[in-house]
């Protein structure tokens, strides 16, 4: 029996949401004592998996199925539960992402497993009893719940867990298949658009978000040379979304994106409570804004009271000196 670890890869690397779930899994198979298996899905590089061995996994299987490039549901539960199945996991540990959402609730109903989502702590085990600790109201509470079935799923919130290390060490890398036909493709999406730029949005340690407060769609390459400089991806709030300076893609919030990086800040935005839904995770929020009474300053750890377009042009050149 072991730890079962979902690997998800983009760019032919794996992100690193499941190198913290893999850090998590190995974490839970030593208290169990047992060792800490990864499946991986897609287009991916051995070499880049044998490297979870420094999160504590032993073996990788790697079904690259060419047709699993793109994220398929119902697909990607198969290959999951073939993997466990042959494996003889009980305990099935992923990261708490947009394709973690997709998968787990299929994946609970196919193995009769418990599912915990947004999970926070490692488990606490004693005996027969299974209590994880995750996330709830938008991260304003916890809630300790006790997985009851023989076969459990968690999937760990992101960002809420250090990646511990082992340097040196390495995974065993196996080609797996799970014999997938054309009908486990049948509900894969006719065409599938990437977001672009170096820095994925939702896997960013910096985030930087810029809001009406910007005046106009003309100041937007202040967000972007601040991001530049920081070496962050960009967001914005919805209102800049519906008005059309910014793709639908780029909003976080409780209706769009909800990120967790280090670093949030935010570049005139209020801080209307479904904003703050999905970026309160994030470690430190600085906000920026000239109205002193804005609800942001309220959930910020530092924040600048002054005009956008006068105070973000001194963050560049300060965040541009450091880099000399």
């Amino acid at each position: 029996m072991s730890v079962l670890v979902v690997i998800e890869c983009a760019n032919g690397e794996v992100k690193k949401s499941s190198l913290e779930a893999a850090s998590y899994g190995s974490k839970v198979a030593a208290a169990l004592g047992t060792t800490a298996t990864a499946v991986a899905i897609g287009d991916v590089q051995a070499d880049a998996l044998s490297g979870l061995g420094a999160q504590g996994v032993t073996k990788v299987l790697l079904d690259n199925d060419s047709r699993l490039h793109n994220f398929v549901p119902g697909a990607y539960v198969k290959v999951i539960a073939k993997a466990a199945e042959q494996e003889n996991s009980t305990v099935i540990v992923l990261s708490n992402s947009n394709i973690g959402a997709a998968i787990g609730s299929r994946l609970a109903v196919r193995l009769g497993a418990s599912l915990a989502t947004n999970v926070v702590a490692l488990p606490q085990i004693n005996g027969s009893t299974f209590t994880v600790r995750r996330g709830v109201f938008s991260g304003k509470a916890f809630s300790d719940v006790e997985l009851t079935s023989d076969k459990k799923i968690i999937a760990v919130k992101k960002n809420a867990l250090e990646v511990e290390t082992t340097a040196g060490a390495t995974a065993t890398v196996e080609n797996f298949s799970a014999d997938l036909s054309d009908a486990d493709f049948a509900t894969a999406p006719k065409e599938t658009v990437k977001q672009s730029g170096d820095i994925l949005l939702t896997e960013a340690e910096v985030v930087v978000s810029g809001g009406r407060g910007l005046k106009g769609p003309e100041n937007w390459h202040l967000i972007e040379n601040l991001a530049s400089a920081l070496g962050a991806a960009t967001a914005c709030s919805k209102p800049v979304a519906d008005v059309g300076w910014r793709p639908h893609h780029e909003h976080v919030g409780q209706t769009g994106i909800t990120v967790s990086p280090n670093l949030y800040i935010a570049v005139g935005i209020s801080g209307a409570i479904q904003h703050l839904a999905g970026v309160n995770s994030s470690k430190v929020i600085v906000v920026i804004n000239k109205d002193p009474e804005a609800p942001f300053f309220k959930a910020a750890d530092y924040g600048i009271v002054g005009d956008a377009t006068e105070v973000v042009p001194k963050l560049i050149e300060a965040a541009k000196a450091l880099d000399k």
